[in-house]
């Protein structure tokens, strides 16, 4: 199989597509000559390398010899990877939002030779269904029109981008702009207690996001002493509540560590399955301030189990941290496609073999496992999980010594021994991919977490982590000299310039540090 211009490059995202049979540019001059020299309509494609329905649109659209064709012979199409570069995600991702009311990646955007979007989206399906278009009647559509209404596209981009532009700065708080703190926070957190689920915790219904930055928020007020303290009540149990509540829930792994990106549902049971480097670190944070304004060992174990993870897998060995691990993976070493999940549900089948009759019952209660597993058709649209269970703390550890008629600390013993015994078992399938690209920014949150982790629970393995991260940073992503930043690193370090991100989080994770 022949490979296109994409594997010339660095980004695991981008080479994923080197085989693809549409004639892909990466973002840059070449492409952008060829649109306007042609004066052809650039299709933009923007995704990251762990994403599911990026692999999806892959498989359906751009693996297709047909659709491919009629790209190459109406579009320069060109594929972006939104973590190499988040300047160009960014501002294609406002038009997205704008003009469609969400976002999220895959993205498909379709631009004038002069780089101005005039249509954009997320997923497509390759050909239409109920209520929604299919991706080539979208590029036939696009196509005519460029060929028979160009003016009007390119007048409709301009008039777009010009409203965006003024929605922008109507945004942007200025110098002499004043408001009442104290209102403000008020008015927050009556927001937040609109959208909690006092069930469940989180804010709005499924699919669930984890928001650390929200929760953040919500533990900071709880420990300002300038608001009624009936708002910081509330700010607190939302935050705890949610946090005990994903501690718990599936989107945690129980196994290995660490937090996948989100919740389908809305207990927090079936997640999207990948892990994202970023996710770890912000939860780290939020759990260990958490732990501090709480003391629930709850909170202290889920912060050391996220980063026992990230150490243990997400760790490059000069210690540099990696970016992701994709959601989706074979079945088995001799499959023939990769499934979202498969690395991580098991049947009750397979825990009884790995475990023994004997412990079966009392971890199968613990942690949800049904004989038909326990994921809802709702929950699994392409039918990949069923009869498979993803592991859910159903039961506190004392509620279990409770039921099965165990002292609480061989409960425990036994508990984690079951999950040591799975979590070897698990170890020998086929892994998920690994993005093992080194980003600065997420680098200086992962950086920030280790090192408060160091100071908060006393551990000095988390600040020897943290040392060897920034240390891996200097030697390779900073010029002494100029003080500049790079933005990532993959077998070398990559030509784009840091970003404001980079320097920000860079600098918060060095601090912490300091």
């Amino acid at each position: 199989m022949s490979s296109n211009r994409l594997a010339r490059e660095k980004s695991p995202y981008l080479l994923q597509h080197a085989q693809n049979p549409v004639d892909w540019f990466a973002w840059g001059e070449e492409a952008f000559e060829k649109a306007r020299g042609e004066n052809k309509p650039i299709f933009l494609s923007i995704g990251y390398s762990t994403c599911h329905w990026c692999h999806v649109m892959e498989h359906e659209s751009f693996e297709s010899a047909a659709i491919a064709a009629f790209l190459s012979e109406h579009f320069v199409s060109i594929k972006v990877d939104r973590e190499e570069r988040p300047d160009v995600d960014q501002v294609y991702m406002a038009f997205v939002q704008a003009t469609t009311g969400h976002g999220g990646w895959p993205m498909s955007v379709w631009l004038t030779p002069q780089l101005r979007p005039f249509f954009g989206g997320t997923y497509f399906p390759p050909t239409d269904v109920p209520g929604r278009p299919g991706f080539i009647t979208i590029l036939r559509r696009i196509a005519e029109l460029w060929e028979n209404e160009r003016d009007q596209i390119e007048a409709k981009a301009g008039s777009l981008l010009s409203a965006l532009r003024e929605a922008e700065s109507e945004a942007v708080a200025q110098p002499n702009d004043e408001w009442d703190t104290a209102k403000t926070l008020h008015l927050a957190i009556g927001q937040y207690s609109r959208m909690f689920d006092p069930q469940e915790g989180g804010f709005g219904g499924a699919p669930k996001f984890p928001r650390p930055v929200n929760l953040q928020l919500l533990l900071h007020l709880t420990a300002k002493k300038d608001i009624p303290a009936q708002d910081a009540d509330t700010a607190r149990g939302m935050a705890l509540h949610t946090l005990r509540k994903m501690a718990l829930g599936g989107m945690h792994d129980h196994l290995g560590g660490g937090f996948h990106r989100y919740s389908v549902d809305d207990e927090w049971h079936v997640p999207h399955f990948e892990k994202m480097l970023y996710d770890q670190a912000q939860l780290a944070h939020v759990y260990l301030t958490a732990w501090q304004l709480s003391g629930e060992d709850l909170f202290a174990k889920t912060a050391r189990n996220i980063l026992q993870y990230v150490a243990h897998d997400l760790t490059s060995p000069e210690g540099g941290f990696y970016s992701a691990e994709d959601a989706d993976s074979l079945p088995r070493a001799d499959a023939a496609r990769k499934t979202e999940g498969a690395f991580y549900v098991w049947t009750r089948d397979e825990i009884g073999e790995v475990l023994g009759a004997d412990r079966l019952d009392e971890f199968c209660a613990v942690y949800g496992v049904e004989p038909g597993g326990n994921v809802s058709a709702a929950s699994d649209p392409h039918g990949e999980l069923e009869g498979c269970n993803v592991l859910i703390q159903r039961l506190t550890f004392a509620e279990a010594a409770e039921r099965f008629q165990r002292p609480l600390e061989n409960m425990e013993h036994r508990l984690n021994d079951d999950r040591a015994a799975l979590l070897a078992r698990r170890g020998l399938r086929p892994r998920p991919h690994l993005d093992d690209k080194i980003l600065t920014a997420w680098n200086g949150l992962m950086i920030g977490a280790y090192a408060r982790a160091a100071q908060v629970l006393g551990d000095t393995s988390f600040l020897d982590t943290a040392r060897r991260a920034a240390r891996f940073i200097r030697d390779h992503l900073f010029h002494p000299v100029t003080g500049e930043l790079l933005h990532s690193y993959r077998q070398g370090p990559s030509a784009i310039s840091g970003f404001a991100a980079d320097y920000a989080f860079l600098i918060s994770g060095l601090i912490d540090l300091y």
